[in-house]
């Protein structure tokens, strides 16, 4: 029989651990019984113990181990190694003071797996007592030693000792330049990142792929456009161009200072993507709000052959729920389920933030119910989604079990703008003044714009807007435009017009480009008769060069996006939409439908000002859904401004009418009607 040689097996053992194939590590192992003969060579039993514990199987690791009898650094190194590659820290340090216990020297391998899981479980003190140990043996000189000890201090917060140990190193390489840069980038001192990358080239080092994405996340963190584009150019002649890592760092640094154009140049441009670029191109255009683009993208990574990711799928997750597509947000919950990542934390997360914002409240109940885990993120979605529907007893429910003693998650900031904004929606007054006084003792969150905002919006909508008012002028912290927007909106529901003028002039001095705020205050001075001021308003609005956005509603037939204006009649099937609208008019008006003709822009004559709301862009859409849709589907519209009463009153009588569930979303929220009902509760 042919007996094959020792280090030809210690080959054979490395090659189990490079393909990570623990049934050839065990193969191996079984023919090194069986030829060898005991004691093994200590060579042989380091090789052992590295394979079994880079590839997780510690069991068989300490096994071998236990029948080793000359145990050097290199054994206990190896197994040491394993625990720290596997992220089984604790045992790492275990078996560290094992290895002391038998007074085994750690070399130069050993202190730096130290090191990272000491940093790993936040344990300075340990980190410390293992920095002495390596002055003590003389390591800490090592380059190594020292980038490890520095990296440790680093990621337990210790600066000033992290900074000792920097300039008190002899020699420092790359990674001891990039664990700076890095780990200042990671402390939010971006500043010093930039200072320390032009004394590495000061030194005459040369930057790698890790330099230089260290580097673009300190320019992202600081929106610095023009240095990273000075990198850019850096990166081109250091021959970096064809490194996809350093293209993909490019694309999240340009998503992330919101230049696009540059972003997609850059993915483009990339010979061979990696789902990581995907992802990153992915991500750049939800954060520039351009969700459609966002949708096309993850649409060309599976044409592509992409599979998608748990990053990918809640990026897109994400587009859609502000896209409120809904259908192809179920598409890709059905990619997620057979990918196997409907589990996973943050695509969960997007799913019931999916279905709260486009108004299917049960189905994000259902995906909230099933997550095995949640987050913060988690329940702040679910509280969301209730507030979108005005539900402020679920969202309170949710709120109370969120805060129980039971619970490990504790309210954010965020968190209490969702449940004041469903408290808002409700009409839940007191509920949301108690929660407001409660913030700072119960809560310890200092309240801020978004609260003073949400609290002005539930006096409001509630008709207390004078007590609004007095509560806006009692704030200490100056009003902001969604303080004094939500006034303005209390103001023309319950016809206040001369506090609605001075919450107008407040916002015209904040942002006095926004036209939706004239719009509104010459709106609600034409609703109360004042034809002349309202006309002033519009006015003042054309000698400033203010123009009004036009108003859109559109609606998705057949993977077909159909878009109306107000009065549009260039539809393809325009006569049966026309025919449509005609036809509900005539029953409406039989159920008692009264137009409310104040809501009519201009100083026309009554029946002039009920064909003029009539023919807005909502209604249209509707008419084409009854049309395109079969009966029984749900018709959702999404219209780019707040749908206005007298469209909001007619579609509630349309839901009885015909039998249908109809979703409206606007700027502002999420309608849902049904049997003459709206799940605002006229609150919006």
């Amino acid at each position: 029989m042919y007996l094959l040689p020792a280090n030809l097996l210690g080959s054979l053992l490395n090659s189990a651990v490079s393909t990570h194939s623990s049934f050839l590590g065990r193969a191996v192992h079984a023919q090194i019984i069986k030829t060898l003969e005991n004691p093994l060579p200590s060579f042989i039993c380091n090789h052992l113990v590295n394979m079994y514990s880079k590839l997780g199987l510690f069991n068989s690791a300490l096994c071998v181990l236990s029948l080793t009898d000359a145990r050097t650094v290199v054994t206990w190194t190896s197994l040491i190694s394993g625990c720290v590659q596997n992220g089984h820290f604790v045992s790492a340090l275990i078996h560290f003071s094992s290895m002391r216990c038998e007074s085994v020297q750690p070399n130069d391998f050993t202190f730096p797996c130290v090191f990272k899981a000491s940093a790993a479980l936040q344990m300075p003190i340990t980190g410390k007592q293992v920095h002495a140990l390596a002055v003590k043996a003389g390591q800490i000189c090592d380059v190594f030693v020292g980038c490890s000890a520095f990296d440790m201090y680093s990621k337990t917060g210790l600066r000033v000792e992290a900074h000792k140990m920097f300039v008190e190193m002899p020699e420092r390489n790359l990674a001891t330049w990039n664990a700076y840069i890095s780990n200042a980038v990671l402390d939010s001192r971006s500043h010093d990142a930039f200072d320390a990358f032009k004394e590495l080239l000061c030194v005459g080092g040369e930057p790698n792929s890790i330099t230089f994405r260290v580097f673009l996340n300190a320019c992202s963190d600081t929106s610095n456009l023009e240095l990273g584009r000075q990198v850019h150019a850096f990166i081109i002649r250091s021959g970096y161009r064809e490194d996809v890592s350093v293209s993909n760092g490019l694309i999240d640094f340009y998503g992330k200072c919101h230049d696009l154009v540059s972003a997609e140049m850059v993915f483009n441009r990339i010979g061979w993507r990696n789902e990581v670029s995907w992802c990153s191109m992915l991500a750049a255009f939800v954060q520039n709000n351009n969700e459609e683009r966002a949708c096309m993208v993850f649409l060309q990574a599976r044409k592509e052959g992409v599979e998608p990711t748990d990053f990918m799928v809640s990026c897109v997750l994400s587009a859609c729920a502000e896209l409120g597509g809904l259908e192809l947000g179920r598409s890709v919950h059905a990619l997620a389920v057979k990918a196997c990542v409907e589990e996973n934390l943050f695509v969960g997360s997007a799913l019931v933030d999916l279905y709260g914002k486009c108004g299917s409240i049960k189905e994000a109940e259902l995906v909230f119910n099933e997550m095995p885990e949640r987050n913060l993120v988690t329940w702040n979605a679910m509280i969301g989604g209730y507030a979108h529907q005005g539900n402020a007893d679920m969202a309170l429910a949710l709120f109370e079990e969120m805060t129980s003693s039971d619970s490990v998650v504790v309210p954010s900031y965020v968190t209490l703008v969702s449940i004041l904004s469903a408290c808002s929606r409700a009409g839940a007054v007191e509920t949301g003044m108690q929660i407001f006084g409660s913030m700072r003792e119960k809560y310890r969150i200092e309240p801020g714009a978004e609260h003073y905002a949400c609290v002005v919006d539930l006096l409001g909508r509630s008709g207390l807007v004078e007590r609004a008012y007095e509560f806006i002028k009692k704030m200490p912290i100056p009003p902001t435009i969604s303080v004094w927007g939500a006034l303005l909106g209390a103001c023309r529901v319950y016809r206040k017009p001369e506090l609605g003028k001075i919450a107008a002039d407040n916002l015209f001095e904040l942002d006095p480009q926004d036209s939706g705020n004239h719009v509104v205050l010459s709106n609600m001075l034409a609703a109360a008769g004042r034809w002349e001021e309202a006309t002033l308003v519009r006015k003042e609005m054309k000698d400033v060069g203010i123009k009004k956005g036009a108003g859109y509603s559109w609606i998705a037939v057949k993977n077909r996006i159909h878009l109306f204006q107000a009065k549009d009649n260039f539809h393809e099937r325009n006569s049966e939409i026309q025919a449509m609208l005609g036809k509900l008019r005539r029953e409406m008006k039989e159920a008692g439908y009264v137009p409310d003709t104040n809501l009519s822009l201009f100083d026309l004559e009554e029946e002039e000002k009920v064909s003029e709301v009539w023919y807005h862009s909502e209604k249209i859409a509707l008419a084409f859904g009854l049309l395109a849709l079969p009966s029984g589907v749900p018709i959702r519209i999404t219209k780019n401004l707040r749908i206005c009463g007298d469209c909001h009153s007619a579609i509630k009588f349309i839901s009885r009418i015909v039998g249908r569930e109809i979703v409206v979303r606007d700027n502002n929220r999420f309608h849902c009607f049904k049997d003459g009902q709206c799940s605002c509760r006229d609150y919006w």
